[in-house]
């Protein structure tokens, strides 16, 4: 269960359109929103995603230069996801008219490790591998 699943990696992402990112990443990729937190003008400031199989993900604006990572660029990140649903979110992302860079396939990775795998490209250009490879490090 989401709530009861802490994480102790929390990539950080950056979007110029932060609000886009934020349903993009919930209702095409399958994250769930934990907290979305927006300025005055509405734009999505900080919000904290958690993905059903575990881990989470920090995303922030690149309009808000007054942080530590204020000057992290959009589109220029690569994540990895655990899912056994490889194939449903690849129809999700065909459906919402997304780009996929390698449609669902079976890789071995540079370990030797085999998976069913997708890549797609958000619509910033970071780029989001899904796949049923459990991660040595101590993945779900």
């Amino acid at each position: 269960m989401i709530e009861n699943s802490p994480t102790a990696l929390l990539p950080v992402l950056h979007y110029d359109d932060t609000r886009a990112a934020v349903r993009f990443l919930v209702d095409v990729l399958g994250f769930q929103e934990a907290l979305v937190a927006t300025d005055d003008e509405g734009d999505v400031v900080h919000a904290e995603l958690a993905w059903p199989g575990g881990g989470a993900l920090v995303l922030g604006g690149t309009k808000h230069v007054d942080s530590v990572h204020g000057g992290m660029r959009a589109g220029s990140n690569a994540i990895y996801l655990v899912s056994d649903e490889v194939d449903a979110v690849h129809q999700r992302v065909l459906a919402a008219g997304g780009d996929v860079l390698e449609p669902p396939h079976h890789a071995k990775f540079g370990s030797g490790a085999d998976s069913y795998t997708l890549t797609v490209r958000d619509p910033e250009g970071n780029l989001w591998t899904f796949g049923t490879y459990r991660s040595a490090a101590g993945g779900s």
